[in-house]
């Protein structure tokens, strides 16, 4: 190693105690590290974990948002789904040929990640390990610091610019050790485990499912769109309806052009949106589900709906 460079190392940072932890061991050896938190649409968190926990550590990040290159993997993953619609090892190896990518552009050594040996059923076997590290073509050069003492060495540690005693022999899914080291070295505020990712959840996947057959170019918008209100199909359309005045807030900000919106007249009503084909018969379902939804018993009410500005009203039964 030129005696001028210094060694540079990725750390992909997810906000969760494991990645923040192994960042930290290898700040803790004198690396200089970039953080790379990457951003993925089925993401379920407002907070800015990842730019709190950067500052709490000290290490400069970059966030780097994903869209449809990470949809596309989702409908067909190379190597399948786990109990719903997460492809887990699909999704390191899309993570880790990002992070490699990124660490070029950077001129960076090696890549440092929060794999902690048998921690996740799927992803964090050894011999997934293996594999994502063989798929995204970078043999030797992933360093998992919480578990480096129970894995092959590595690149940065046969090079001497790691020192493979002070990193961890960590295994299994309980994390006290994790949560005693995070006190040890004063870390809050990080993200809990599990939760964060909406393909792990039941009712999302399913909604998700529905909407890959529903539509073959799946856009991140439509993905957002999911996290909110009820989603029905109809014919060839889609209607969603808001639960709450949140719904309703978010439904009308994704909103598209050429999308049909509608709400009662003089009365609280959620916010229905109708994508798709917009005929009389599936305007007339869009309308007595919104009257449905707010509550209307057994009579006739006025629905409105608007488009391009333009406002019709229909009388429905719910």
């Amino acid at each position: 190693m030129n005696n001028k460079h210094q060694v540079t190392a990725i750390a992909l940072l997810s906000s969760g105690i494991d990645s923040t932890l192994a960042t930290r061991l290898i700040l803790d050896q004198g690396i200089n590290v970039i953080a790379l938190n990457i951003c993925f649409p089925f993401e379920n968190e407002k907070a800015d974990y990842a730019g709190n926990i950067a500052k709490q550590i000290g290490v400069p990040l970059t966030k780097l948002y994903t869209g449809e290159d990470f949809i596309k993997v989702v409908q067909k993953p190379k190597f399948g789904y786990g109990k719903n619609m997460n492809p887990c090892i699909d999704c390191r190896i899309f993570m880790l040929k990002k992070a490699r990518c990124f660490a070029l552009e950077n001129n960076a050594d090696f890549i440092v990640t929060g794999d902690v040996v048998g921690e996740r059923p799927k992803s964090q076997t050894l011999k997934a390990l293996k594999l994502e590290e063989s798929e995204a073509q970078l043999k030797g050069l992933i360093l998992r610091p919480l578990s480096a003492r129970l894995l092959p060495r590595t690149i940065p540690e046969i090079n001497g610019w790691v020192d493979r005693s002070r990193l961890m022999a960590i295994r299994g899914r309980c994390r006290k050790p994790q949560l005693a080291m995070a006190k040890n070295f004063g870390i809050i505020d990080f993200r809990s485990p599990g939760g964060g990712c909406l393909l792990t959840h039941k009712e999302f996947s399913e909604k998700l499912k529905k909407l890959f057959d529903y539509k073959k170019d799946v856009t991140a918008l439509d993905v957002k769109l999911l996290k909110f209100g009820r989603h029905f199909h109809f014919n060839s359309s889609k209607i969603i309806v808001g639960r709450n005045k949140e719904d309703n807030a978010e439904i009308l900000k994704l909103k598209k052009p050429g999308d049909y919106v509608f709400e009662l007249i003089d009365r609280p009503s959620p916010i229905t949106l109708l994508e798709g084909v917009k005929d009389s018969c599936t305007i007339n379902h869009a309308a007595k589900l919104t009257a449905q939804y707010a509550g209307v018993k057994n009579e006739p009410v006025d629905v409105k709906y608007e488009y391009n500005n333009q406002v019709n009203i229909v009388n429905v039964f719910p």
